[in-house]
């Protein structure tokens, strides 16, 4: 507990306490017979002083657990804003205390602080979870100045092209690449994995990992505003201004329903004394009084207000716990609608580590020739498969001196087909099947399952190089969670050929694939799929956050996958998976399933309940004791079920 609740904590006890004292007091009757014969006249009637005594000594518990309550109460007052459960609290106690109900009084204003204690212990809870993610904030950076000498600076005023040196025990401040050192790196932070990542010289590193071993000195290839972590930090805080349909409702609800009941009350306490003095009946106004004050302490809406937003703040952090970081809470609200789900191939199902499997020259060239034409024409390119092939020829002859002959100005790389270029004056074709028909190329078409670079020079066919991506060990079990927890469309897309597509597919267990997409092609399917949806469910895009951002915008749900450290992902998805493991996509699922289900179980118990009570209250038959449990009970009840959604299980 922190100080606050600490302090909370302690004046409820000591009001406990001081009730029960002042109730034996008078019970036993402890104080002198003559404080009851002696009288005393304040605002023109009489009290003996044993009524006025039992008064301040009451008034002290008041205060104690009460004082805020009033204070909030009569700010707002001061700023127009009346109508809140503080108001309702102050009146609805003043009045009992004017009633002589001090004990009830009292009651309501200790239940309501035990139920705020409850609920402030519970926001705590879900805050740690995301408090948790935020220690990948980094406090400082060791900024090299010259060499062997550093200085710690804000991360802030480090530049890109920067040396920072990052000791054991240290988080990473800024995004950049290992120049020398080795070591692990610890990831939980952000991945919620515990396996430490190995990193060596020539590695790329995130900000917010933790190094447990080795001196690492790293270039810095971000700013820090521009780093992962705050990215990252940025999305997480900004999560809670993203309100779900339920809480748009709860905060239009409270604004009409606040006031509604507090011109009811009046209307309780006033018209039936009233119609009961006209029509010649006995009118109790003490009576109609304690029936409205009850009325008020029943009609506070806190159970609702509190809860709904509290509910959807603790399935936000227990999710970002595991990992898996939700823009906001319309976006958990949609997660829990999802009917089908649409995945990228490569990188999402598939590891993208890309190896040469095959290589097959034709028209008088060799293997190592091939080869090495086609790494020479791919060396400038970032694309997977380019740089496979790159690495496949370099691990032959390390010492071989790439792109030497490669033409770079007439490089030229054609979206969705390969690349064109020229090298010792020779046009030389890298690409697929598309490219080999756009430049009209006789080839012979290959029937190797995997991503086939076709190669022509001159536009001539010299052979051509099998690509194979290695599918994810969880990739098949991820589509069967799927499919258990009722989600039968599971669509693949990709860019490669027909055979790998199907061969993928088939072993993935996807119910469709659409093959030889580009990037466009991908954004007119999941229109089309989103066209013919004949449910009110929600569709899900999942991919790896590269060439994905176009299809993550227009679809319901963008989940990118594996994105740790992408920018376009975390730009363009709604839901970032810091893994790259498939399963998350079920998790995130389930996570927002229960969060939502636990949210409609508060709706529908908090207005159930209330609405029964307010109507015993008007009628009568509810008491001051009844209001407080349909208030503060309720509210108690209602924190302790939202903090379920805390757990992920």
């Amino acid at each position: 507990m922190n100080k606050k609740q600490k302090k909370s904590a302690r004046n409820i006890v000591i009001a406990i306490c001081l009730v029960v004292i002042i109730e034996l007091i008078f019970k036993l009757n402890i104080l002198p017979e003559s404080l009851n014969e002696n009288e005393l006249k304040l605002f023109g009637r009489t009290f003996s002083y044993s009524v006025v005594i039992k008064f301040a000594l009451f008034m002290i518990p008041y205060f104690v657990v009460g004082w805020d309550i009033l204070r909030k109460a009569f700010k707002g007052i001061l700023n127009r804003q009346v109508f809140d459960e503080n108001f309702l609290m102050a009146v609805a106690t003043i009045g009992a205390i004017i009633m002589g109900e001090y004990v009830e009084g009292v009651a309501v204003m200790l239940f309501y602080q035990i139920g705020e204690l409850f609920q402030s212990v519970a926001v705590g809870k879900s805050r740690k979870n995301i408090s948790d993610l935020m220690e990948i904030r980094p406090d400082y950076a060791n900024l090299e100045v010259e060499e062997g000498n550093v200085e710690k600076v804000d991360p802030d005023e480090v530049e890109v092209g920067s040396i920072i040196v990052v000791y054991p025990g240290e988080k990473i401040p800024i995004d950049g690449v290992v120049i020398s050192g080795n070591s692990t790196l610890n990831t939980a932070a952000l991945t919620g994995e515990s396996v430490p990542r190995t990193v060596n010289s020539g590695d790329e590193v995130i900000s917010g990992c933790v190094n447990m071993s080795g001196i690492l000195r790293i270039e810095t290839t971000k700013e820090f505003d521009e780093s992962t972590a705050s990215k990252i930090l940025e999305l997480v805080e900004n999560a809670s201004s993203r309100k779900s349909t339920p809480e748009n409702f709860i905060t239009k609800f409270a604004k009409v329903y606040t006031p509604l009941v507090c011109y009811l009350a009046l209307a309780l306490a006033v018209i039936p004394p009233v119609l009961l003095t006209i029509t010649g009946h006995d009118a109790n106004v003490t009576t109609w009084i304690y029936r409205a004050l009850t009325f008020l302490v029943i009609s506070c809406p806190c159970a609702l207000v509190i809860s709904i937003p509290l509910t959807f703040f603790a399935g936000l952090g227990g999710a970002s716990h595991e990992g898996i970081l939700i823009k906001g809470s319309n976006y958990m609200e949609s997660l829990s609608k999802v009917s089908t789900v649409v995945f990228d191939k490569t990188g999402t199902m598939t590891k993208g580590v890309f190896e040469v499997t095959s290589i097959s020259p034709a028209n008088g060239y060799d293997e190592e020739s091939l080869l090495k034409i086609a790494a020479n024409a791919e060396s400038v390119s970032n694309h997977p498969i380019a740089r496979s092939i790159v690495n496949s020829y370099l691990a032959k002859d390390k010492d071989a001196d790439l792109d030497s002959t490669l033409d770079r100005e007439s490089f030229e790389e054609i979206s969705g087909k390969g690349i064109k270029c020229n090298i010792n004056s020779q046009v030389v074709l890298c690409g697929n099947e598309k490219l080999m028909d756009m430049e009209n190329i006789t080839f012979e078409k290959c029937e190797k399952s995997g991503s086939i670079v076709y190669v022509a020079i001159d536009g001539i066919y010299k052979g051509c190089i099998v690509i194979s991506d290695e599918i994810k060990e969880t990739a098949r079990e991820a589509l069967k969670k799927l499919r258990e927890i009722g989600i039968k469309e599971n669509v693949m897309l990709t860019g490669d050929v027909e055979t790998v597509a199907k061969d993928v597919s088939e072993q993935i267990g996807a119910n469709k694939y659409y093959a030889n997409l580009l990037p466009q092609n991908k954004v007119e399917i999941v229109e089309e799929l989103l066209t013919n949806m004949k449910d009110d469910g929600k569709l899900i895009f999942v991919g790896d956050g590269i060439n994905d951002a176009p299809v993550l915008s227009r679809a319901d749900i963008g989940v990118a996958m594996g994105a740790l450290g992408q920018d376009a992902a975390i730009e363009a998805a709604d839901v970032v998976l810091m893994n790259d493991d498939p399963l998350m996509i079920h998790r995130a699922i389930k996570i927002a399933r229960k969060c939502i289900r636990i949210v409609y179980e508060n709706i529908y118990f908090a207005i159930g309940v209330k609405v029964l009570c307010l109507i015993l209250g008007a009628v009568g038959i509810a008491n001051m004791w009844l209001a407080i449990f349909a208030d503060v009970g309720v509210m108690v009840l209602a924190v302790l079920n939202a903090i379920r959604a805390l757990k992920t299980n």
